[in-house]
């Protein structure tokens, strides 16, 4: 272990790696590993992925950094017409960042420049980030808060339809949370007061959990109604992870904001928001910016990771193994009593592990985790309120094989840990 690197880090597993290709990591002492994390999310295109070497590998001959106060270089208009392209039609015009706090950040600093307005509407589970305005925005887990009081103002929390934690049915839970919605209105922040309505399509950190339609729908309606802003935080639901290309896109929507980052660029740190030209025109020059975004290596890797996304058949393929994976973990859900529910969208899954009281069982979430990485080398995570959700969160190249031996791996550690 390395006695200089902060230990603030926590650790899923103590593998020491080398190279990865695919959904294959190999450690030190030549074992492979099934990565069934992607990094959380960013090696959506797999590790290594040869068409995105072969862009970075050319780019680096050419430019490593052309800061953008000094200079325009010639990816940044081939990139932002290719997110223009992929997103929604409400989407086309671009600001370029490196993370995902970063880029949630910017989206709230461009709904108060855009409406005039002090506050930000986010739900219960939300992760936005660990900065300080993005921590006040997350409510997935107390430990990214804890100490660090008093966070920034402004920020209220409304409940989202987790309907495993709520018992109820998803239309009971839907009305019920748009009811609470609306009482925050009438009670915590009028209207006028709210920039930014910022949502994850499916909670990221916080369980794993798609919201429903009508619920984001009801959400829509209320920010044109009030001239809110509609934020889409795709950071960790976007580039092909759920099925489509965005989670919106599920359900047809027009957000006013979309903040992505994670699978954009196969593992280079760039991240992105995406508004209308009206809504960007709001912020005065330089009142924003960053020393890498933009970087022309970043670019690189994410153009060749959206000409990857994109190719003929690559999505179809992703479909594919969604379904064989929740298909797979379905038919678990019969043979062990401890997961009481999968839930989720496309290749981002999560599954809920519960004690003989139907209670959330973290602890038995963490020997299964860790006999899957031991004795089958399957590296998952856990994410939820409690721990107590594995998250499916596989490179959307996995093979068949690959899904099949995780769901197998899984199989074998509840039945070991019972």
């Amino acid at each position: 272990m390395n006695e200089h690197l902060s230990d603030v880090w926590f650790k899923v597993t103590d593998l020491q790696v080398t190279h990865g290709s695919g959904a294959v990591v190999t450690t030190v002492d030549g074992q492979d590993y099934l990565d069934f994390t992607s990094g959380i999310g960013v090696v959506n295109t797999g590790h290594a992925h040869p068409q995105v070497v072969a862009a970075v590998r050319e780019q680096a001959g050419r430019f490593l950094h052309a800061q953008l106060n000094c200079y325009t270089h010639d990816l940044l208009d081939p990139l932002t017409t290719r997110l223009d392209e992929i997103t929604p039609d409400s989407i086309d015009t671009f600001f370029l960042a490196n993370s995902g706090a970063e880029a949630t950040e910017a989206a709230v600093k461009l709904a108060k420049w855009a409406t005039g307005r002090t506050d930000t509407i986010v739900f219960r589970g939300s992760f936005h980030g660990r900065t300080h305005q993005a921590m006040a925005m997350t409510t997935s887990k107390s430990v990214y808060r804890v100490n660090q009081g008093p966070l920034p103002s402004g920020i209220h929390v409304a409940p989202f339809p987790y309907t495993f934690l709520s018992g109820e049915d998803v239309d009971t839970a839907v009305a019920r949370c748009l009811r609470e919605f609306d009482l925050l209105l009438g009670t915590q922040t009028a209207p006028s007061e709210v920039a930014a309505v910022i949502i994850e399509p499916v909670l990221g950190e916080g369980g794993y959990v798609e919201a429903p339609r009508a619920f984001l729908e009801g959400l829509l309606e209320r920010c044109r109604e009030h001239g809110m802003l509609f934020v889409a935080d795709e950071v960790q639901s976007g580039f092909g992870r759920t099925g489509e290309l965005f989670a919106v896109d599920h359900h047809d929507l027009d957000p006013d904001v979309m903040v992505m980052a994670k699978g954009i660029a196969s593992g280079f740190p760039v991240s992105a928001i995406g508004a209308s030209h009206q809504l960007m025109a709001h912020w005065p020059p330089g009142s924003h910016g960053g020393t890498f975004g933009g970087n022309p290596m970043g670019c690189a890797a994410a153009l060749a990771t959206i000409d990857v996304l994109t190719a003929d058949g690559f999505m179809d393929t992703v479909r594919e193994r969604a379904v064989q994976l929740r298909a797979g973990l379905d038919e678990l859900l019969g043979a062990h009593e401890a997961i009481a529910e999968h839930h989720g969208l496309g290749m981002m899954v999560g599954t809920e592990l519960v004690d003989d009281d139907g209670r959330p069982d973290p602890a038995r979430t963490k020997a299964v985790l860790a006999h899957m990485v031991e004795q089958s080398n399957v590296v998952l995570m856990s994410c939820g309120p409690f721990g107590s959700t594995i998250r499916w969160i596989p490179p959307l190249v996995a093979t068949a094989d690959q899904v099949d031996h995780a769901v197998t791996a899984l199989d074998h550690a509840l039945s070991a840990t019972a």
